[in-house]
């Protein structure tokens, strides 16, 4: 799994290098610049209701009430960290869930960048089909439909025990993780569909060969720590660098 993720980091290195040398420039500003508008209005409105969805489910749960009753310094400690997780965990969920609607309205977009990226690296000609287009779509979107349903039966879960102290405060951390897993999968996937996998046979595939799937995800996290241009290059250098991993994975003989 290790040897996947160095694929899956060293591939956006990659990616760079190759967007430049075959001028892909537009395929990447034009997602990337609606995605960073859609990205910055969304986290504003999640900063203005996060605050009353972990009141909520603090007082829905009787944790504040018994706190006040026990009027202990070290439990109202540990109460202001468990807030704090809280809120990542509320903050990834989120993202999640952006990230999806995303992968969804720019399926198209993604589909043709990976198509085009195969293309070059293989030589072989994918001739543009309308149908085929439309085929496309409904595979990113059934796919990024349940990739979703998945990580948010995972994330409730989870969000139960984030209100447990000090075991809930590794909970964000693994739904990181369950992120990363799950973004990598909605980018590997579009190789899949094209080499004629159907949707069961891409995830066995995937499902066992994790580390392709995380490595892209975290590094498309990474990106928005870099503000602007990492919301602006994220998505699109995601895509591309999930084709290009999945193509260096099969020449190191890593997939067979």
């Amino acid at each position: 799994m290790l040897k996947e993720i160095i694929i899956s980091i060293q591939a956006y290195f990659e990616a760079h290098q190759f967007i430049k040398k075959h001028k892909l420039w537009k395929w990447i500003l034009i997602p990337g610049l609606f995605y960073a508008i859609l990205f910055v209005i969304g986290i504003y409105y999640f900063w203005i209701s996060s605050n009353a969805a972990t009141a909520w489910m603090l007082t829905k749960f009787g944790v504040k009430k018994w706190l006040d009753h026990m009027q202990d310094t070290w439990l109202s400690f540990f109460f202001i960290i468990g807030q704090i997780f809280i809120h990542l965990l509320l903050l990834i969920f989120y993202f999640s869930f952006f990230k999806f609607m995303f992968l969804i309205i720019g399926s198209p977009v993604f589909a043709y960048l990976s198509e085009k990226t195969e293309s070059i690296l293989t030589g072989k000609e994918f001739p543009f089909s309308f149908s085929q287009l439309l085929k496309d779509m409904r595979r990113g979107i059934r796919i990024a439909l349940r990739n979703m349903s998945w990580q948010t039966v995972y994330v409730i879960a989870l969000l139960f025990l984030s209100l447990i102290p000090l075991i809930g405060w590794i909970t964000p951390l693994i739904v990181f993780f369950i992120d990363c897993y799950y973004m990598g999968f909605s980018m590997l996937d579009y190789s899949s569909e094209r080499n004629n996998l159907g949707v069961t046979e891409s995830i066995d595939l995937i499902s066992h060969h994790r580390g392709l799937a995380v490595g892209n995800g975290m590094v498309f996290y990474l990106f928005h720590f870099v503000p602007v241009i990492g919301w602006l290059f994220a998505p699109s250098y995601a895509v591309i660098a999930a084709t290009l991993s999945l193509h260096r994975a099969k020449e190191k003989n890593v997939i067979i």
